[in-house]
């Protein structure tokens, strides 16, 4: 299925991913040891979430609750053999869930979250549930003066 390989190489070009065989079959995407998400042979696309995340997905018809772990935070996706448009919402699904981890080792995460929010077209629903995600930096921590 090329929409699968364009996936695959769309989601590996990103910084710090790497590519495993998934347990039960198919790639599994990974930053660090987390996995971002994994693909199955036929176009189905695993995705884990924050609950919150998961829960809206699901609400606005952008996900479907996946089939084996319901009531979990994982959704699934099917990218149909030759719709372009199921491609780029599965890259836009799959970047989503990058972006948790790609936060947390970024130098400048409020810089990169902004970013990603217009490329992404986050609506504002979705910015509030990912603002969680952005850690404070150095320049937004105040400190106690040491003691003399």
């Amino acid at each position: 299925m090329k929409h699968l390989k364009k996936l695959e190489d769309e989601v590996t070009a990103w910084p710090h991913i790497s590519v495993h065989p998934h347990r039960f079959g198919g790639k599994e995407f990974r930053f660090g040891s987390a996995e971002v998400g994994h693909i199955h042979a036929g176009g189905i696309v695993d995705i884990p979430f924050p609950r919150s995340v998961h829960d809206v997905l699901l609400a606005e018809g952008l996900a479907e609750e996946h089939r084996w772990v319901p009531n979990s935070g994982w959704i699934t996706f099917r990218v149909r053999s030759r719709s372009e448009e199921d491609l780029g919402h599965a890259i836009w699904l799959m970047r989503l869930s990058y972006l948790r981890y790609a936060l947390k080792t970024a130098a400048d995460p409020r810089g990169l979250f902004e970013q990603e929010s217009k490329e992404l077209h986050l609506s504002t629903q979705f910015k509030s549930l990912l603002e969680p995600f952005v850690p404070k930096t150095a320049g937004h921590v105040t400190a106690e003066p040491l003691p003399a």
